[in-house]
C-alpha cells in the first residue's frame, strides 16, 4: 500500500511498540527514518536484550527492514544540524528519546513548533498517571484478560501467552494515533503532540473481547479460546497438530464427509461434556501430517496444519 507515500516519519523509538508503529507506517508507503545512537543503537541489537534472548535481533530486523536506519552520535553537536535537516521535512515523529537528549538534538516541543510545517509528534507511555514500570504482561494482567489465559492451568509456573499481545496492540494503536495527529496537523496547520498508552490501548482494543457482562456471568471460554469442538487444535498421529475452524455448517459437513466423522452439524457447538471433542480427536489421531495436507488441498473446510 502507498497510502502514505510522500510522508516522512522520524522513528526515534526502540524495542517493540514504537518500531512496530513505524513498520505499520512504512508498510503503508511512508518514508520512515529510524534514528539511533551510534554507540548504543536499539536495545534489541545491543546490550542486555540482545545478549539474553536470540530472538530480539531477529525481531529488530523484521520491525525495521523497510526503514532507513540512520545512526548518529547523540553527544556530537554536529548531530543537531543533521536532526534539524531531518526535522524540516518530517510529517511525524515517534518519540523515544529522554528529555535531555531531545533538547540537545533540537527535537523538543519548542523546536518542533518552530518549524515552518506542522508535525505530528507521538510519545509512548505505560499508563496515564502511572509512575511505576509496566510491560506487556502487566498490561494484560491489569486489564483483566490474562485471567482468561491462566484459568484452566494447573501448574506452579505458567508460560506467558505465545506473543506479546498487548505490546503488539499498543504499536498498532500508536500508528493509528500518529496518522490521526497528522490529519489534524494538516487541517489546523498546527503541530500535534500526542500521548499513547500501553494500558489504555490494551483496555480499548483487547478489553471488549472479555466484556463486563461476560465477566459478571463468569463466561471465560468462547469460540476463540476452546469452547467448541469445531474450533480447536488437535494432535495428529505423528505428533504434529492441526487447527480446525469449521464454524460454518458447510465446513463442518465437508470435514465430516472427508474424514468419516459422524457428528451432526448442530453438535459441533456441543460443549457441556467433552464427548464431541473426543470424537473429533480420535479422527485426527488416525491421521498424519501428509494425510491432513491432502485433505486441505482437496477440500475447503477451514483446516490448517500447524
Amino acid at each position: 500500500m502507498s497510502l502514505l507515500k510522500g510522508k516522512v516519519i522520524l522513528d526515534l523509538s526502540h524495542r517493540l511498540p514504537g518500531p512496530l508503529a513505524g513498520k505499520v507506517l512504512a508498510d503503508m508507503g511512508a518514508e520512515v527514518i529510524k534514528i539511533e545512537d551510534q554507540k548504543f543503537k536499539d536495545p534489541f541489537i545491543h546490550g542486555l536484550f540482545a545478549e539474553m534472548d536470540p530472538s530480539f535481533p531477529h525481531w529488530y530486523e523484521e520491525l525495521n527492514h523497510n526503514k532507513q536506519i540512520l545512526r548518529i552520535d547523540f553527544k556530537d553537536p554536529a548531530s543537531k544540524d543533521k536532526m534539524q535537516e531531518l526535522l524540516s521535512k518530517a510529517d511525524g515523529i515517534i518519540m523515544g528519546l529522554p528529555p535531555k537528549v531531545r533538547d540537545f538534538l533540537g527535537v523538543d516541543q519548542k523546536s518542533i513548533e518552530s518549524q515552518s510545517r506542522p508535525i505530528s509528534h507521538i510519545e509512548l507511555f505505560s499508563k496515564k498517571n502511572l509512575t511505576r514500570g509496566m510491560h506487556d504482561l502487566n498490561a494484560m494482567a491489569d486489564i483483566g484478560i490474562l485471567k482468561l489465559y491462566v484459568d484452566g492451568h494447573d501448574s506452579d509456573i505458567i508460560d506467558p501467552p505465545f506473543l506479546p499481545v498487548a505490546g503488539i496492540t499498543f504499536g498498532h494503536k500508536a500508528a493509528t494515533d500518529l496518522i490521526a495527529g497528522m490529519l489534524n496537523a494538516s487541517e489546523t496547520k498546527k503541530s500535534q503532540f500526542i500521548e499513547s498508552y500501553l494500558y489504555e490501548a490494551s483496555e480499548e482494543i483487547l478489553g471488549p473481547f472479555w466484556p463486563k457482562a461476560c465477566r459478571e456471568k463468569d463466561i471465560k471460554q468462547t469460540l476463540h479460546n476452546g469452547r467448541y469442538p469445531c474450533y480447536s487444535i488437535y494432535r495428529l498421529q505423528d505428533g504434529a497438530y492441526a487447527a480446525l475452524a469449521a464454524v460454518e455448517e458447510k465446513f463442518w459437513q465437508r470435514f465430516c464427509e472427508s474424514t468419516g466423522l459422524e457428528v451432526q452439524a448442530d453438535l459441533r457447538f456441543h460443549f457441556e461434556d467433552k464427548s464431541i471433542f473426543e470424537k473429533v480427536s480420535k479422527v485426527f489421531l488416525k491421521l498424519n501430517s501428509q494425510q491432513v495436507k491432502k485433505l486441505i488441498e482437496e477440500n475447503d473446510m477451514c483446516l490448517s496444519l500447524i
